[in-house]
């Protein structure tokens, strides 16, 4: 699977990009048609701490799934969208393999 990694307002580092494709990779797992993902990391400009953005989208033949997570890094927010990721993931397959026995 292809992860297109896009940063917006800065310049994302090799090991977070790095970071980013384990992780994201690691949805083939939970299911086998991913045909890529894209994910979009951004900083929101406010006294927050948690201002950094991530963004990610998976397309699955027929379908894509999107995930936005608002975190104080980049790699919690990857974590957290991926978690939420795999969930959805899960409910999709399950989805697809009911509608293929009834």
């Amino acid at each position: 699977m292809k992860v297109y990694t896009q940063s917006v307002n800065f310049k994302a580092d090799g090991d977070l990009i790095k970071f980013i494709e384990k992780k994201v990779g690691g949805l083939e797992k939970f299911h086998d048609k991913i045909v890529d993902a894209e994910v979009f990391l951004k900083v929101q400009k406010t006294s927050d701490k948690e201002n950094k953005i991530t963004e990610i989208k998976i397309n699955v033949p027929g379908d894509e799934m999107i995930v936005k997570k608002v975190t104080k890094t980049f790699e919690e927010g990857v974590s957290v969208g991926v978690e939420s990721l795999k969930r959805q993931l899960r409910k999709s397959k399950e989805k697809h393999r009911d509608s293929l026995v009834s």
